[in-house]
């Protein structure tokens, strides 16, 4: 094989895996140590040699997880939008960092119009965005917008001799705002963690007490967070108490809706799940998830603020890569990111919303939380099976009913051999000390013989289970 064949081949390979995505097992498992065996990754290379290139191909697509096949129910995303994997592959291809408009003209507009767009659906006004390498990152980079607007100084002078501030997030929060506190200089401690209801939402009054304490110490709450679709239980926190409270306290609001925030797509549930957001200070979401996009793809949205990215992000000299003397071009996007070099990830959003557009990717939404309803039915049908926590949106956290004493261990192997059989890998996660298996529905593809096919496999494994071990 030569060079000039290499995309022949390759488009070859990636339509005949695409034909097959879907059936079969989801995955072809093998222990850590055989599968390094069989992939003889300390074997001589053949330097210059195409057919060797793709025999690691060959290798890789044999050997991983099908993440477009209805048995992957464990992670929030699945395969990619056709798309957004065309974008994917374009911007691989050209290859440019989309810091400046000079390398990346037509990535630059494609977010600017991007970032509009969706501050129309959010509701944000005077809308500035930014597309990040994910939720995590755009959780600590609002943390950092709302630190730096509370504490003006603090970019030049550091947290050193600074008033305390406290920021507060529920207590099923993403792990991501504990880092940020690290990252920042806050510290974890000054992170505090609201109490929860019985369906997972943030306490209100439990908040305000809170708020108060710091309040009345002297010190002050600069952040609260209310997550749209906490991890695992998808618990969405109330919007429009936390801005009654924010009038009287004066933090800023941020919402995570690295998971659930997808319902904003949907008129129907952004009212439902989402009602206030367009008050809210900032919001992320990540659209690798429901949506579809390829891995990485992130926006973060700040309403109605000032050169807010800029006042925070932007230090040091970066005349080498920046250029300001044509008053008419178009701003750079690097000036006020993170990161210095940027994946052009605006191409791929960008296809996809042009080729579904808004209402198929609401309707895209809706369908899910259909499926949600629909699995939990087959929860509550069967006597083998018992929901953990009520489902308040999209995660069905449940398991099968085996005696007390056993139901974790009984639960995690259960698990263990779907996934190794290569039927289903479906999500763990723990609530009240109780193992949950928790099913999220986010292939476009899946309909209700999908969930049928799951529980029918899980059910037969767990009696399967039962009779061998007991329960």
């Amino acid at each position: 094989m030569n060079e000039e064949s290499v995309f022949e081949n390759l488009l070859q390979m990636i339509e005949r895996y695409r034909q097959g995505y879907r059936k079969g097992k989801f995955v072809e498992y093998h222990e850590p140590a055989e599968l390094k065996e069989i992939l003889q990754l300390d074997g001589p290379g053949r330097e210059g040699d195409w057919d060797e290139i793709f025999n690691w191909v060959g290798k890789y697509l044999d050997y991983s997880v099908k993440t477009s096949h209805p048995g992957f129910v464990n992670r929030m995303w699945t395969g990619a939008n056709l798309p957004s994997v065309v974008g994917e592959i374009v911007a691989a291809v050209t290859n440019t960092s989309a810091c400046t408009y000079e390398s990346a003209p037509v990535s630059t507009l494609l977010e600017k119009y991007m970032f509009n767009q969706m501050a129309e659906v959010v509701g944000f006004e005077r809308a500035e965005g930014q597309m990040t390498t994910g939720s995590s990152n755009a959780n600590m980079i609002a943390m950092m917008v709302a630190r730096n607007h509370a504490l003006r100084d603090v970019k030049r002078e550091g947290l050193f001799g600074q008033r305390k501030i406290f920021g507060f997030v529920g207590s099923d929060a993403h792990y991501s705002m504990d880092k940020a506190a690290n990252i920042l200089g806050l510290g974890t401690d000054q992170l505090i963690k609201v109490p929860l209801n019985d369906r997972g939402e943030m306490e209100l009054r439990e908040l305000e007490q809170l708020l108060e304490k710091v309040h009345s110490s002297g010190d002050r709450a600069f952040f609260v967070a209310a997550t749209a679709g906490t991890t695992v239980r998808g618990a969405y926190d109330s919007i429009e108490p936390v801005l009654q409270l924010r009038s009287k306290y004066g933090f800023w609001l941020h919402v995570d809706g690295a998971w659930g925030g997808a319902a904003v797509l949907s008129p129907l549930l952004k009212k439902k799940f989402l009602a206030g957001l367009e008050q809210a200070d900032s919001f992320t979401c990540d659209f690798h998830k429901m949506l579809g996009a390829a891995l990485m793809c992130n926006i973060l949205l700040i309403n109605n603020k000032n050169n807010a990215f800029g006042t925070a992000l932007s230090a040091g000299d970066g005349s080498y890569l920046f250029r300001d003397e044509d008053e008419n071009m178009v701003e750079d996007l690097g000036v006020t990111s993170l990161q210095c070099g940027r994946r052009v990830d605006s191409l791929k959003w960008f296809l996809d919303w042009k080729f579904f557009g808004r209402r198929g990717l609401g309707d895209r939404v809706e369908k899910y939380l259909e499926l949600c309803r629909y699995a939990e039915s087959v929860v509550h049908d069967d006597p083998r099976l018992e929901l953990v926590v009520p489902r308040t949106s999209f995660n069905i956290c449940f398991r099968y009913r085996v005696a007390a004493s056993r139901n974790n261990d009984f639960n995690y192997e259960l698990r263990s051999r779907l996934y190794k059989q290569g039927k289903s890998l479906v999500g763990i996660a723990y609530i009240d000390g109780k193992l949950v298996l928790r099913l999220l529905i986010t292939n476009p593809l899946a309909v209700k013989e999908d969930v049928d096919a799951f529980f029918s496999e899980l059910l037969r494994t767990g009696d399967e289970l039962q009779r061998q071990i007991g329960g």
